[in-house]
């Protein structure tokens, strides 16, 4: 394991912003740095950075934490292999020590995940290969042109068609499946354990390292839906991986640049074909994250979606990304009517080739598309073009670009420069809303908060004299659950130093649930500013009693009154009900 000093020194050498930015655009927003969350689909940024405490948190999702937990949550590692990655990257030689007992808890938890998705992945390839009920599955392989060392290659199997195939298969092999359930692959109800794929072709998903992190099931046949994909898990975020990324990492070092498509068999074409250097989403539109990771390995990006209007969408989407990341992007567009599996079955790689070499720049397949869409032959229309494409000619990084492009533009609207220049003012000029770091909103299961709890951690954050306050009255007496763990640590944190290092704080911190609720409450300091944190503790006291004494209350009462009386069922209903209340909060 790594000395704790050696942590330290590796966090005073980093910068969040600089580690998040390799995989989020960020922009700047006040004293912070705002982008999509990379850990959870959304349209409206609210993943913050704040480079002053080194911290980052998500008010969409709950996630938090630090560079090295933004790390582990994107790359999948461990604490010690995160804080080894950024050390490489800091010039910083590590030395190991033992692992902690928590540390070592979570490395085998990944362990175990990592068994359980080999384990499901061999049963997979062993019925297909295999077992009678695979024969379909082969029999569609053998059309597609996809066995022998293409179907090891992806590692391909067949989910048959049982409720319980994976289920006995995993006990079998002594697998506990509350873990199994973590990772999405199977399911529980009232009758009991249940495979999630059943009668499916399946696709591996793995990491850069070739780790199998996730599965997408495919029918044999038209029915609906056509794909099921695994959900996200410890180990697996859509919106982080690409397909075949591990496949096609070395011949994109050679060539310096990745394809993209939007389906498995359009990899598998791809790759039946020599062509290597190509990557698919999974199952979801290409994220801002997609795009800072083809940056990481490459120069150049080539899209090669559908041709129909939900793939000239994802195209137009992708040149956003594309432009923000200042990343050359060109549109590859096959003959009308085909696919990468389609064109490939009829032609060489060769000729699919100078298809790619005749490649359009992605900023001109959407010019002439809105041209397409919108003919320039009046004044309202050319109007209409010019405000359809300011925003994304603004983006353009390349001055000389810039100017190609709008002498270009101006040739194919038939207008004059100084026309277009103040045509792209005028579609800039309406006001833009600010964004500011935003109120934490606690929705869903994970973001459950007790209000009283909330508030007794938030003004130990930003008030000495609350921190005092707590220490006398008695930490345990106020607060349970996590906040409580996450209280005696500031308290001891406090002990000497008065105020504490958040960020060596941060690091200390063992427990995901922790670094997210501290990055919440770190980030939440504005709501603090102004208030009299001494009637805001006096509150919190009054309202925790409060809590106490209407669970007390009940179980006195039951003690005395007739069990089968009807006031005694509505009791037990009433305590059930504030236990779960409880819990959901905890």
């Amino acid at each position: 394991m790594i000395p704790e000093e050696k942590v330290r020194e590796v966090a005073e050498r980093i910068s969040i912003v600089d580690v998040v930015s390799e995989y989020v655009q960020l922009r700047r927003s006040g004293g912070n740095f705002l982008g999509l969350c990379p850990f959870h689909g959304e349209k409206t940024p609210s993943f913050n950075v704040n480079p002053a405490r080194e911290i980052f948190h998500c008010f969409g999702c709950g996630a938090g934490g630090n560079a090295f937990s933004f790390v582990m949550k994107m790359e999948g590692l461990s604490f010690p292999e995160a804080v080894k990655l950024l050390a490489r990257k800091s010039g910083i030689e590590i030395e190991e020590r033992q692992l902690t007992q928590a540390e070592k808890q979570s490395q085998d938890e990944r362990h175990t995940f990592q068994r359980i998705n080999e384990l499901t992945t061999g049963f997979y390839r062993s019925v297909l290969s295999q077992k009678p009920e695979g024969a379909v599955a082969r029999e569609y392989l053998e059309r597609r042109a996809a066995t022998g060392e293409i179907a090891e290659a992806y590692r391909l199997g067949f989910a048959p068609d049982r409720s319980d195939g994976l289920v006995q298969h995993l006990r079998a092999n002594g697998i506990n499946l509350e873990s199994a359930l973590k990772l999405g692959i199977v399911r529980k109800s009232e009758r009991g354990w249940y495979d999630q794929f059943r009668n499916r072709l399946m696709f591996p998903i793995r990491d850069t390292k070739g780790n199998v992190i996730a599965f997408a099931g495919r029918v044999l046949d038209n029915s609906l839906p056509k794909y099921i994909n695994s959900p996200e898990s410890p180990l697996y975020h859509k919106s982080s991986v690409l397909f075949g990324l591990d496949m096609a990492l070395p011949t994109i070092r050679t060539e310096n640049s990745v394809i993209i498509v939007e389906g498995y068999f359009d990899h598998l074409a791809l790759f039946r074909a020599g062509i290597r250097n190509v990557v698919a989403t999974c199952g979801t539109a290409l994220t801002a994250t997609h795009a800072a990771l083809i940056k990481r390995h490459a120069e150049k990006v080539y899209t090669l979606f559908d041709s129909d209007n939900a793939g000239k969408k994802a195209t137009i989407k992708s040149m956003e990304l594309f432009l923000e990341q200042r990343m050359p992007a060109y549109v590859i567009t096959l003959p009308a009517g085909d696919d990468p599996d389609s064109f490939l079955s009829k032609h060489p790689a060769n000729v699919f080739n100078e298809y790619r070499d005749k490649a359009r720049p992605i900023f001109d397949f959407f010019v002439r598309s809105l041209l397409q869409e919108t003919p320039p032959n009046s004044v309202n229309n050319k109007v209409k073009v010019i405000d359809e494409l300011a925003q994304s000619f603004k983006k353009i990084s390349s001055s000389a670009e810039k100017s190609l492009y709008g002498k270009e533009i101006c040739r194919l609207l038939d207008i004059r420069a100084h026309e277009f220049q103040k045509q792209l003012q005028l579609s800039g000029s309406s006001p833009t809303k600010t964004h500011e770091t935003p109120v934490p909103v606690h929705t869903g299961s994970r973001q459950v908060t007790d209000r009283s709890q909330e508030m007794l951690l938030g003004l130990m954050a930003n008030f000495t004299e609350a921190v005092e306050a707590i220490r006398e009255q008695g930490v345990d007496t106020l607060l349970d659950g996590d906040y409580l763990s996450l209280a005696k640590i500031i308290l001891k944190e406090t002990e000497n130093a008065g105020s504490p290092d958040w960020g060596s704080l941060m690091i200390q911190l063992e427990k995901q649930e922790l670094r997210d609720m501290l990055s919440r409450l770190l980030f939440s300091a504005s709501q603090f500013e102004g208030m009299d944190w001494r009637t805001a503790f006096d509150d919190c006291k009054q309202s925790r009693a409060k809590k106490q004494i209407s669970t007390k209350n009940i179980s006195l009462r039951l003690a005395v009154i007739d069990p089968d009386s009807e006031e005694h069922a509505a009791l037990l209903r009433q305590a059930s009900e504030e236990i779960r209340t409880r819990k959901s909060k905890l």
